[in-house]
């Protein structure tokens, strides 16, 4: 428990150090004193303008440093980082109200232990410096005694929490329980009907029969709402075969590519360096003898195979030991130089020399260079197509006189609808777009660009029954067969249950042994498992599945054997989980008890003049 306490109290002591020196560079170097020292109060503890400053600073540059960008206080505000922020402060004023109203504090010595485990608080030789110490708090606008008083109370509020998380331990019924449930087995046999197992040919519908279906399932046949937008857009697949490439500078192009079309012959390689010639020839003349493998001798030298690989190597790359490397069979072990000492070499395997002419060359080049083209060309658009959208020119009138293509789509906000719906470009600029708002060029994400026009809004709606009609009539006979499939499957399992054999009613058994609940089986229709650990042992039950049923009989039923590692395993992180749920809520009931006991009171004047000084 002490070891625990320490470890939590530490965490804090190294996060307050983080603050303050974030805080000489930020915060810490402005001066939020004036006639408001606080924000607000957890009781009698005050939640000071500078720590709500320093906080909030840290937490930006924080997001600033994932992100990349500047943060202002405006998008801060967005996000919820004020709001954030002065609730863990209030939390931490919570704690320490407590703890100073109960009489729980830390002494000098843990206090003493803290400060000299601080960095920023020692001197070349690793020690406690004074000068540091106070030139530090200097800097950070903070005296001796208001730091250590401020560490000293968020050690006590360290261990009241300590106190909550720390030695719960849930009853064993609780954990047993959980592991009898998950760790039972079921074992069952069961069989399919597919849809050309029906014996006999469903009736037609009627057209009253249709409509009832359709009114029935009418969220199925609603087109969703939906944005009618127009587009202009052009990839460099879509001019690619108007974009022509000189010859000299595909053969260009070859030559700076010399290495990638003509590759000398290669050996697939590994190497293992010995201490030295005699123990090279040793080790080889044990390999093929076939006393021991290479993996062995790699073993014996305390390293993995991975650390010999040496991957394709040409002759140039090996050096002294090429001659030799080349010259050995795949599979084979020899012993030659390397640049550090005697070494065994396997050979694994053999790359042929690879030449191609730059004739041969020409179609693989010509669609990398067309295309980096293609994107230039694009990109030399983009700038002339603002300044007509800008000038006034519409989409229709940009396809025309460009290679953009013009295009409409009801955009629902799918991007699985393929084309420029795909694009998450276009999905985001779909989103945003408004009805007025003026069209304007934006990139693709692959060298193209494009252009969005919102002509108005799809309110969703149901499809009229006649547009649906062969749609309703498909869907209505897909139910159908399936009743009907089910309706068997039932009669066939009374059958089973009246001890008739899944052959005898004329079914291919499937046999599953020790499935564990959620356990997932190719082939086995979804929610077999699942029904099966809601039956008695011996019951037979019919299933729809898919486009089928399933007959499903439970032949037995193991429970858990809680001395199995797996049960152990699994019985552990339940324990340490569920522990650590329960921890989690006896300290949240704890600060909101605190809290409403003590009072918390917010002043949002004070923090409006904090905001006004950030960014």
């Amino acid at each position: 428990m002490a070891k625990a306490k320490r470890s939590i109290s530490q965490t804090f002591v190294w996060i307050l150090l983080a603050l303050l020196i974030l805080g000489l560079a930020g915060f810490g170097a402005t001066n939020f004193s004036g006639t408001v020292s606080s924000v607000g109060r957890v009781g009698d503890t005050e939640i000071s303008t500078t720590d709500y400053a320093r906080a909030l600073q840290n937490e930006m540059q924080a997001m600033q440093a994932q992100t990349g960008q500047a943060m202002s206080f405006q998008q801060a505000q967005a996000q919820g980082l004020p709001q954030a922020v002065l609730s863990r402060l209030v939390l931490r004023a919570a704690l320490e109200d407590e703890a100073d109203r109960i009489g729980l504090s830390v002494g000098d010595e843990p206090l003493a232990a803290d400060l000299a485990a601080i960095q920023a608080f020692q001197g070349p030789d690793g020690q406690f410096d004074r000068e540091a110490y106070a030139f530090a708090l200097r800097n950070a606008g903070l005296s001796e005694a208001e730091f250590e008083a401020d560490l000293r109370a968020e050690s006590a509020a360290t261990l009241l929490q300590a106190a909550v998380l720390a030695g719960v331990v849930l009853p064993d019924t609780y954990v047993d329980t959980l592991v009898a449930y998950a760790a039972e087995q079921r074992d069952f046999t069961w069989a399919r009907l597919a849809p050309a197992s029906l014996n006999t040919l469903l009736p037609a519908p009627t057209d009253d029969e249709l409509r009832a279906f359709y009114d029935e399932n009418l969220d199925a046949y609603t087109q969703p709402r939906a944005k009618r937008i127009t587009y202009a857009w052009v990839t460099p697949n879509m001019i690619l075969d108007s974009v022509e490439v000189p010859e000299d500078a595909l053969r260009a192009a070859y030559e700076e590519q010399e290495n990638r079309f003509n590759m000398p012959e290669r050996r697939l390689v590994e190497r293992l360096v010995m201490p030295n010639a005699e123990a090279a020839d040793a080790a080889a003349a044990r390999i093929a003898g076939g006393e021991v493998t290479f993996e062995d001798v790699v073993e014996e030298r305390g390293l993995a195979l991975v650390d010999t690989d040496m991957g394709d190597m040409a002759r140039e790359g090996l050096g002294d030991a090429a001659e030799a490397v080349f010259s050995a069979e795949v599979g084979e072990v020899v012993v030659a130089p390397s640049p550090l000492g005697p070494a065994l070499y396997r050979v694994n395997g053999v790359l042929s020399a690879q030449e191609t002419s730059f004739e041969e060359a020409i179609p693989m080049l010509r669609d990398t260079l067309a295309l980096d083209r293609a994107r230039r060309v694009i990109e030399g658009l983009a700038q002339g197509i603002d300044d007509e959208l800008a000038a006034g020119a519409t989409l229709e009138e940009i396809a025309q006189s460009t290679e953009l293509e013009l295009g409409e789509i009801a955009w629902t906000g799918s991007a699985d609808a393929g084309g420029i719906a795909g694009y998450e470009a276009f999905g985001d600029a779909a989103r945003a777009v408004e009805e007025g708002d003026f069209p304007q060029v934006e990139g693709l994400g692959d060298g193209g660009l494009f252009a969005l026009r919102l002509d108005g809004i799809r309110e969703a709606a149901p499809l009229p029954f006649d547009e649906v009609r062969d749609r309703v009539d498909e869907d209505w006979r897909a139910v159908q067969r399936q009743d009907a499939l089910v309706e068997r499957a039932e009669a066939l399992a009374e059958r089973i249950e009246a001890g008739e054999s899944f052959v005898e009613v004329g079914l291919e058994p499937q046999e599953r042994d020790g499935l564990g609940r959620g356990a997932q089986v190719q082939g086995l229709p979804a929610g077999v498992v699942e029904t099966v650990f809601e039956m008695d042992e011996g019951a037979v039950r019919a299933i729809a599945a898919g486009d089928g049923a399933v007959v499903v009989q439970l032949d037995a039923i193991t429970a858990a054997d809680a001395e199995s590692e797996i049960a152990s395993t699994f019985a552990q992180q339940v324990e340490d989980q569920a522990a650590s749920t329960v921890s989690e809520d006896l300290f949240r009931a704890l600060a909101a008890d605190i809290q409403a006991r003590a009072g918390v009171e917010i002043d949002q004047q004070a923090l409006n003049a904090v905001h006004a000084n950030l960014p």
